[in-house]
């Protein structure tokens, strides 16, 4: 087969803020597929980024786009809850990329795998940050023996882009007040915090967490906190309201292997986009990868070993990046263009090989679950929570 006879061909629902810089650049760059249609509920606004991409089709209905037989992959980039269009996107028969979380519950996750799977599909979550050049570099270290037994994780997810009380909760930019939905962080009690943060940069650290100490979690202990009480909750919104979410969260575990995990995650901690940190430390040496937009510098990598503790810079070879990837491109596209090459890769090689798909999402969320169920009851919680598919956890 051709390489031209190989190319997918796309469709993306969504159309905002986040799709424009992250999602619609890597399949329009990406040699191995087509971007046939774009989807939003702003029917202008799938007009004006079809155009912006080179998609020949747009639409104000997803409706239309499973409905179509000549697509191969559906990607579901919108704001809110995602389950619905996930379970419908796989009914429909195509492969299905979709922005964490799949579902607020790590068992619907788990559903949701299994149906992929039953119908042979491929799957992947917008768990951003292990596609970013320099994680991946750091996880060919790990896997080389640079780290030698892992030890301790550290992770960090800090940034300031909801310090501001009258920045909106919903990033949307509404021309009426949004009409069933039901609003969120009413409940003003401890126990009743809505998950915010843990879920947005959180799940992606957690991720590369778990990737770095090579084994899963066996219980956790963790607080969520609300810093900054009263927002604006739309655009529209002139007064501040009380909303209850976790604005900033932290969590320690133990992994199954001995080492141990700790993590902190927040949207009210002064610092710029994306805010990761991932600080892997072992027996043989330790890696520290830094992912802050600073001075022009998007990435860092960072390695020391024992005969030689000061940590040193090392280069990120250009393997590492993404098909079309410029010295200007912004973090969003780096990193979300190698994710989104790396799913087109495992659909068109076929076999088992599926990184990032909703399984590594179900261990994720199931650990987000945990935590929040620890902050809730103010104490130690044992993973797994309930009995996980067999063969499916971490050896």
């Amino acid at each position: 087969m051709s390489l031209e006879e190989s190319r997918l061909r796309v469709g993306v629902i969504g159309a905002g803020r986040w799709s424009t810089s992250a999602h619609l650049p890597g399949f329009a760059r990406s040699p191995l597929c087509d971007l046939v249609a774009v989807c939003d509920l702003d029917g202008e606004l799938a007009r004006s980024r079809a155009e912006q991409f080179g998609a020949p089709d747009h639409t104000d209905d997803y409706q239309n786009l499973l409905a179509r037989s000549d697509l191969d992959v559906i990607d579901i980039v919108t704001r809110g809850d995602h389950q619905g269009l996930v379970f419908e996107t796989l009914e429909a028969g195509k492969h299905c990329l979709v922005e964490k979380p799949v579902c607020h519950d790590y068992r619907d996750v788990w559903r949701a795998h299994e149906l992929a799977h039953s119908k042979g599909l491929k799957t992947k979550v917008g768990l951003t940050f292990r596609y970013a050049p320099a994680v991946r570099c750091m996880f060919d270290l790990i896997a080389e023996g640079f780290v030698g037994t892992p030890f301790i994780f550290n992770g960090f997810e800090q940034n300031s882009q909801w310090l501001d009380p009258d920045t909106p909760m919903d990033k949307r930019i509404h021309t009426k007040k949004p009409v069933d939905e039901e609003p969120w962080g009413t409940d003003p009690r401890r126990e009743a915090i809505h998950v915010s943060s843990l879920e947005g940069y959180g799940a992606p650290t957690i991720d590369i967490g778990l990737e770095c100490v090579g084994a899963d979690l066996t219980r956790v202990v963790g607080i969520l906190a609300n810093m900054v009480p009263y927002r604006r909750r739309t655009n529209l919104d002139v007064e501040r309201e009380r909303i209850n979410v976790d604005d900033a969260d932290m969590f320690m575990g133990e992994a199954a292997n001995g080492a141990l995990f700790s993590l902190q995650s927040s949207y009210v901690t002064v610092g710029n986009y994306p805010g990761i940190e991932a600080r892997i430390y072992g027996s043989e040496g330790a890696i520290h990868v830094r992912l802050v937009d600073e001075f022009g510098v998007i990435q860092t990598v960072h390695t020391a070993k024992p005969d030689a503790v000061e940590f040193v810079q090392r280069h990120i070879p250009e393997r590492y990046f993404p098909p079309g990837a410029r010295p200007d491109d912004p973090w969003s596209t780096v990193f979300y263009g190698n994710l989104v090459h790396d799913f087109l890769e495992e659909i068109v090689a076929g076999g088992d090989r599926n990184q990032g798909n909703f399984a590594q999402s179900a261990r994720v969320q199931e650990i987000i679950n945990g935590v929040t169920l620890s902050h809730r009851e103010a104490r130690w919680v044992d993973l797994p929570l309930e009995a996980t598919p067999e063969g499916e956890r971490a050896p």
